[in-house]
């Protein structure tokens, strides 16, 4: 998609369109990341069984990042996603096996997504390496003319039982479906 329309449509979906070159504040991206963690809630619908209840939360973990889990928990604080309350968790590796519906795990070393991700107990999964996708992440983020981007896994989202939005899918930079 040209970005004419691009820009437009990430409006559209409330994310920050900031650039996230070297020259801005080292913060940037990861609070534009955490801005698209929290839009991601309302374009993608989890499982029947996947909550307890009416009350239950949407729960968010982070792991390596606590940077940006306090940036999420600041956006999330007060907000209801389909009319639930957010919560927001720093977690250490250790801490995978606890159920959530989004996990986001942070830094560039492909094989430790790959095995935190096969630890995981979550349902729509969001990294940012190169090899995302491949290790089975749903969402993966990249930097694109100095610009935060994501590519989708239709493959690994259907895994989860997760449903993305069409509108989410129209904004992405790559939609993958079967092999890469």
């Amino acid at each position: 998609m040209c970005r004419a329309l691009m820009l437009p449509l990430l409006a559209s979906l409330g994310v920050p369109v900031l650039a996230v070159g070297a020259e801005t504040a080292p913060g940037l991206e990861r609070r534009v990341k955490a801005a698209f963690l929290y839009k991601f809630l309302g374009y993608a619908d989890f499982p029947a069984g996947s909550f307890a209840d009416a009350s239950t939360p949407v729960s968010i973990g982070v792991v390596g990042a606590d940077d940006m889990a306090a940036e999420l928990t600041r956006i999330a604080a007060g907000r209801l996603v389909t009319g639930r309350m957010i919560t927001v968790r720093a977690l250490r590796e250790q801490d995978l096996a606890q159920p959530l519906h989004v996990l986001f795990v942070a830094g560039q070393d492909d094989a430790r997504a790959a095995r935190l991700l096969r630890a995981a107990n979550a349902q729509l999964t969001v990294t940012e390496c190169d090899g995302g996708l491949r290790s089975g992440s749903v969402i993966n983020f990249t930097i694109i003319d100095d610009r935060v981007r994501f590519d989708v896994s239709l493959d690994a989202a259907e895994k989860k039982n997760v449903k993305l939005s069409s509108r989410l899918l129209t904004v992405a930079n790559r939609v993958q479906k079967g092999a890469s």
